[in-house]
């Protein structure tokens, strides 16, 4: 069945229980209203806490579809979400979803650029953006607006852009009842890979439909579980780690902000049985445990009883002094890709916390492989190419037929991760054939990186690679080559480079002869070599 039917049942069973918070700690108004009570208000407040209730919900999707309908938008149209986390997100989706539509959720660091670029790729009819776009958006009005409905979330709409508020305020809260079933076409999510070009990927509602009943299935979420969830919901973690609060009809907190002492003021104040972090944010609970900064006995967490981790490797040195504050916490990672709707095709299972440094084994309802260059079954400790197969694995590349047949084979997605299976059956991650750098969760595109930094005249030549970095996962290193004759700083470099998003900056930069080999290829693993980066990642494996 379509994913849209757990809402429905949801709003029948649980109208009036509280299905999502949204906490705001940045605002100091703490005033506990509802949805309802926060449309009478105008000019609108940001009150820091703000809920909805399931039958809610429902009735907010259901007056964005019969929006959508009302202004054309027909079964199989595609339409764009570009907003930061708020209490509007979800019922935005699934009002997409419910009018036949596909959803489309654009990365909130895209520039004004890679918003056309998507929006094109994708053949988007609509876009739906929030005050944060809003000059992102109005660089290229003109053509975003060619054939496409802007659509405006938040207070002082744009003049480029139809209100959001306005428009659904006189719209029915009945469901409109379009027939969807598991084949229909639901969502588009973007990669990159390695190229720095995003690709389209397209998902049918079957592809929802399992990641909301595994994640539900693997980490045993129940009618009373609090899910808090902190990461964007564009991306396919974030939203489908929330779909298992959907399966079982339980709550969820979207937090906005992710410092120490937000993240368990949180997990305190709204009895949070499950959380979901990435890395770097649990390095500094840890760190502030560590140096008293903060006390696990100022907060309520006896209740607390998953933490989990995904989107880049996790330390195993991690998961041990977690358990040094947190004795009782059950404990899980994730392995995914957009291309197999987002994490858990493969998973380490709460069971299996003494297999700490492996992925985990195929998830629910998964298959996994690992194969040689001749697309052999390698034998168990070989190091192979990681491929998987299930009902959650992407329709194809949308509109990229060649690309789609270079990791589509069979039915099998064959990641591009180097990987190689234990005497038990565990998963282990050895290397990636891509050259995406992961960064405290984030995709980099080295390309993107090394294009901007040729554009400064004394550079030659560079190359961007990523280090491991015990909060981040990895961060970014430039490799550059100066033209003959000239010299150049690092402070150059830095300033050149604050032309860059920040989290794309270089962390490192190395000054010397860019290595390539006889057909002009750059030697990324040779500089990976040169800069210890192989032994680090060995002595991390082993720790």
């Amino acid at each position: 069945m379509p994913v849209t039917e757990f809402l429905k049942r949801n709003a029948k069973m649980y109208p009036d229980e509280v299905a999502l918070v949204e906490l705001n700690p940045e605002v100091e108004d703490t005033r506990r209203i509802t949805w309802k009570e926060y449309e009478l208000i105008e000019p609108s407040p940001q009150p820091y806490r703000r809920e909805i209730t399931w039958k809610v919900f429902d009735e907010k999707a259901n007056r964005f579809a019969n929006l959508l309908i009302q202004r054309g938008i027909k079964k199989g149209d595609k339409v764009a979400i570009i907003m930061y986390n708020c209490l509007e997100w979800l019922p935005i989706y699934f009002g997409v979803l419910k009018s036949g539509a596909i959803a489309v959720p654009f990365n909130f660091r895209y520039d004004a650029e890679e918003i056309l670029y998507c929006a094109e790729l994708a053949e988007v009819d609509m876009i739906v953006f929030g005050p944060e776009f809003i000059g992102r958006i109005e660089q290229n009005a003109e053509r975003l607006s060619k054939g496409r409905l802007l659509i405006y979330v938040g207070d002082g709409c744009p003049s480029f852009a139809e209100s959001y508020r306005e428009l659904v305020a006189d719209c029915s809260s009945k469901d409109p009842d379009v027939p969807l079933t598991e084949e229909d076409f639901g969502a588009i999510y973007f990669s990159s890979g390695t190229t720095g070009f995003p690709k389209a990927i397209l998902h049918k509602h079957q592809s929802l439909t399992q990641a909301a009943e595994m994640e539900q299935k693997h980490h045993e979420t129940g009618r009373e579980d609090v899910f808090l969830c902190i990461p964007p919901l564009y991306h396919t973690g974030a939203k489908f780690h929330w779909m298992g609060s959907l399966v079982a009809g339980s709550k969820a907190v979207l937090l906005k902000g992710a410092k120490p002492d937000v993240i368990l003021s949180a997990v305190s104040s709204e009895k949070c049985t499950i959380v979901w972090l990435l890395v770097p944010w649990a390095q500094d609970i840890l760190e502030a445990l560590d140096n008293g900064k903060l006390k696990k006995d100022d907060y309520e967490l006896s209740q607390w009883r998953l933490m989990h981790i995904g989107a880049q490797p996790v330390p195993p040195s991690l998961v041990a002094h977690w358990k040094d504050y947190f004795p009782n916490h059950q404990y899980d990672t994730n392995y995914g890709l957009s291309e197999s709707t987002g994490p858990g095709c493969v998973h380490l299972g709460m069971e299996n916390s003494h297999k700490v440094g492996a992925i985990g084994v195929p998830g629910y309802r998964w298959e996994c492989k690992i194969v040689s260059e001749e697309d052999k079954i390698v034998e168990q400790g070989e190091v192979g190419e990681l491929c998987v197969k299930g009902p959650g694995v992407m329709t194809c590349y949308y509109n990229n037929e060649e690309a789609t047949k270079e990791v589509l084979r069979d039915g099998w997605l064959y990641t591009g991760d180097m990987a190689m299976q234990d005497e038990d059956g565990f998963i282990f991650l050895v290397d990636r054939k891509k050259d995406v750098i992961v960064s405290g969760g984030e995709n980099i595109y080295p390309v993107q990186i090394e294009n901007f930094i040729r554009k400064f005249d004394k550079v030659k030549d560079v190359a961007v690679i990523g280090l491991p970095d015990k909060r981040l996962g990895e961060i970014t290193a430039a490799s550059i080559e100066i033209k003959e004759g000239m010299t150049c700083t690092r402070e150059e470099i830095d300033e050149f480079c604050l032309g860059l998003p920040r989290y794309k900056r270089p962390k490192q930069v190395f000054f010397e002869d860019i290595p390539r080999n006889a057909t002009g290829k750059i030697e990324k693993p040779r500089l990976r070599k040169m800069h210890g980066a192989d032994m680090l990642v060995a002595m991390e494996n082993k720790s």
